[in-house]
């Protein structure tokens, strides 16, 4: 587990090294009070460990750039892929606040040791408005255009990203979409139209990553209850983490069918292998107490279950 008595931790991502597993972490101080008031603060923490329990501490990974630039507000959530070549980069979500609100858009580090990063100048992706909503269209609270997970193409033609995004038509409640940016090396990108449509239940998909389990492979991704369409809401559903059945890591994803992992005591979901046996581990947040108030600390791995098609997570271990 990694709890931090001085700070609130929260989303995260995971890459494995081959000889330690690497945790970039989001967090803020506790000292804010607030934990409403975290996001406006946020650096990328790291940490390392052998088992998925025990983190050391390492140097945080990014901080927030000075103004005026695309991360001036904060760091946000991200994933790390390494090219052929060796460098390790790190794609991540930097916000800036505008009179208007927030805006999100793509930024990208580089490191030869994932210890020591530089970032790219500007963004490397923004929204765009042939496909994507933008904050001027008014729908929104903010520029939704963040979380990007990359991954190499199946068939070995570059490096796909999907990312946090919203459709620029659909209902205000149901304009998630899984948006779609593909790469010849990492290093230049071309934004493409979003992978789903809207319609299918979700104002968002948080913190996406694709995972394949004995054969059948799943959308994972987060989302709450407020963040959910009318309709999705009248069944009840308290959000949380959630899977969707694809056909492949690009899709179909049958968004509308997904189901929840977890109900909203935890939050971004993620499985990472298990390096002594290969096995599947999941991972997340812990979001809500018992009593409603914000917890903020990552739990230590769970076991993946998939039986008749359905997936599952032991959560029994999880302390509440």
């Amino acid at each position: 587990m990694l709890k931090l008595p001085e700070a609130w931790v929260w989303d995260f991502w995971l890459v494995d090294d081959g000889q330690e597993y690497h945790l970039f972490f989001l967090y803020a101080s506790r000292a804010l009070r607030d934990p409403d008031a975290r996001h406006y603060r946020a650096s990328v923490g790291h940490a390392v460990s052998s088992d998925l329990v025990d983190w050391r501490r390492v140097t945080d990974a990014l901080v927030r750039s000075g103004p005026p630039s695309f991360d001036d507000l904060a760091t946000w959530t991200g994933s790390v892929i390494q090219h052929p070549d060796g460098t390790w980069f790190m794609f991540y979500t930097g916000a800036t606040l505008t009179p208007d609100g927030n805006i999100q858009t793509i930024g990208c580090a580089t490191s030869a040791d994932l210890l020591t990063w530089d970032k790219l100048s500007g963004p490397v992706l923004t929204a765009d408005p042939r496909w994507y909503e933008k904050l001027e269209d008014g729908y929104w609270h903010d520029e939704a255009f963040r979380d990007p997970w990359v991954m190499p193409d199946p068939d070995g033609d570059g490096w796909h990203m999907l990312i946090t995004a919203r459709a620029n038509h659909g209902p205000r409640d149901d304009r998630g979409v899984v948006g779609h940016a593909w790469s010849p090396d990492l290093r230049t990108w071309q934004l493409r139209p979003p992978l789903t449509e809207p319609g299918q239940g979700f104002a968002q998909l948080e913190v996406m990553q694709t995972a394949v389990i004995e054969g059948q492979t799943y959308l994972v991704f987060s989302c709450l209850d407020g963040d959910t369409s009318a309709s999705r809401q009248a069944t009840g559903t308290t959000g949380g983490v959630w899977a969707a059945p694809a056909e492949s890591v690009l899709g179909p994803y049958d968004i509308a069918g997904a189901e929840l992992l977890t109900d909203r005591s935890l939050y971004v979901g993620r499985i990472i292998p298990r390096r002594d046996t290969g096995e599947p581990a999941f991972l997340a947040f812990r979001h809500d107490a018992a009593d409603g108030s914000f917890i903020g600390e990552i739990t230590d791995p769970m076991t993946v279950s998939h039986e008749d098609g359905v997936l599952g997570v032991n959560t029994v271990s999880v302390a509440r």
